[in-house]
């Protein structure tokens, strides 16, 4: 990536998250509902990806000053004692000189400065991968803390309903005290398991605001979380992108980028850089005589090289260049083999939750629905104790608590897979089955 296309990127970037513009969007997305709403209003305020923004632009900053010549170098001499020549006495001379360093040693140094800055831009991506799968696990928690609120309270209704059957039963002397006491209990026990989950929803608005860069104490609405889909993917491409996309491995491609042009650079240290210069004296008029060139000031080109003769310490660097080269490159070799790694254990418990949500969805809860209505009208028939109708309805409670968990670890295991490979999976994705 050459220097001007960086800065163009940096450019773009300060414009997305100006100031100005960070009020706007921050303002439209004050009412946090949806999942986007929460990533949006991250991406403005998070203050750990701002830092690493500014360590890209910091990094951008380094190129046009690698592409600049050394500061010239002016010099001034006064002669205590004046020099009389032919033409006259010499009183003060005044010089500059610029100097060259080797041939392509500037374009060395732009690309490693370039090379950084590619470095810190996928560092930024990286963060901002990072706080994504952040916010939408805290997210998705909060939206599973909801559908455990609402799955309890309905589960309570349907317990008083059960309360008011044995009621009715018992009044009518076709059913016995102890199911009005088991009711009871029973409707106690899930009380307070509703308190507890209720409860809960402070801690997990903390640990969002945190995120989110809000006061902790600021509320947050209930989140509304999209139909659920089940998404089949493709290990092997997968894999195969998160090996071209991750940008934790593409900062490492930069950063042997660098590795190489260090060691170019370590090899310009045996060539001499190269100064020229003016100098010129002022001279006054002849003391004796009348020269044609009396009083003329000389005006004298200069060249100048500097000696490289301390080959050992350039033989050193040129070693040390070359170390770094084969060590950023085994750190790449090394950090491919972790994340292909952590994909394929994310991808495993992606798939497995999957599977886990359909079982639930398709089979148990059904099923569990089922019997929960035949022990109804068996427990009104008498052919059933009140005993069976309450086990019927803590199996459905369950069922659809072990769903709703299921759910929630299988669009936090796609989050965490869009983290390792670096963006959305599209081009992995099989089918989706809409639910």
């Amino acid at each position: 990536m050459n220097s001007h296309a960086l800065k163009i990127i940096v450019v773009v970037a300060l414009v997305l998250i100006s100031p100005v513009n960070a009020m706007q969007q921050a303002h439209k997305t004050s009412n946090l509902h949806t999942l986007q709403d929460y990533l949006n209003y991250a991406l403005l305020n998070n203050a750990g990806l701002k830092a690493k923004f500014y360590r890209w632009e910091a990094s951008a900053e380094q190129i046009p000053q690698a592409e600049s010549l050394p500061d010239p170098q002016v010099t001034y001499g006064y002669f205590l004692q004046e020099t009389e020549t032919r033409v006259g006495p010499q009183r003060q001379k005044l010089g500059i000189m610029q100097t060259f360093p080797w041939f392509g040693e500037i374009e060395d140094r732009v690309d490693i400065a370039s090379a950084a800055a590619g470095a810190a831009s996928k560092r930024y991506e990286t963060e901002k991968l990072k706080l994504f799968y952040e916010v939408k696990n805290a997210f998705y928690e909060y939206a599973y803390l909801a559908r455990v609120v609402e799955t309890t309270r309905q589960n309570f209704e349907l317990l008083k309903h059960f309360e008011q059957v044995a009621r009715a039963k018992y009044t009518a002397a076709v059913g016995s005290h102890p199911d009005v006491i088991r009711a009871q209990v029973e409707l106690a026990v899930l009380e307070d398991n509703l308190r507890s989950v209720e409860d809960l929803r402070q801690p997990v608005v903390n640990d969002l605001n945190a995120i989110l860069n809000r006061d902790r104490k600021l509320p947050l609405d209930w989140p509304v979380r999209e139909p659920f889909g089940l998404i089949e993917l493709d290990r092997e491409k997968v894999i195969a992108m998160l090996l071209v996309n991750n940008p934790e491995l593409q900062t490492m491609d930069f950063e042997i980028a660098a590795a190489n042009s260090r060691i170019d650079l370590a090899k310009k240290k045996f060539y001499p850089d190269i100064s020229l210069g003016l100098d010129w004296i002022q001279t006054d008029n002849a003391v004796v005589g009348e020269p044609g060139d009396s009083g003329k000031d000389p005006v004298i080109a200069t060249i100048s090289l500097n000696l490289p003769i301390w080959g050992d310490s350039y033989k050193a660097a040129h070693r040390q260049a070359k170390a770094r080269l084969r060590k950023s490159s085994a750190d790449k070799v090394q950090r491919a083999n972790d994340i292909t790694a952590q994909a394929s254990k994310v991808l495993y418990q992606y798939e497995d939750t999957g599977r886990k949500a359909s079982l639930y969805s398709d089979t148990l809860i059904p099923k569990a629905q089922e019997m929960l209505q035949t022990s109804e009208v068996a427990y009104k028939a008498g052919t059933v104790d009140f005993l069976s109708l309450i086990d019927a309805q803590q199996t459905l409670l369950k069922f659809e608590l072990l769903y709703e968990r299921s759910v929630t670890d299988n669009l936090q295991n796609l989050a965490q897979l869009e983290m390792i490979v670096g963006g959305g999976l599209n081009e992995a994705v099989k089918e989706i089955i809409t639910r």
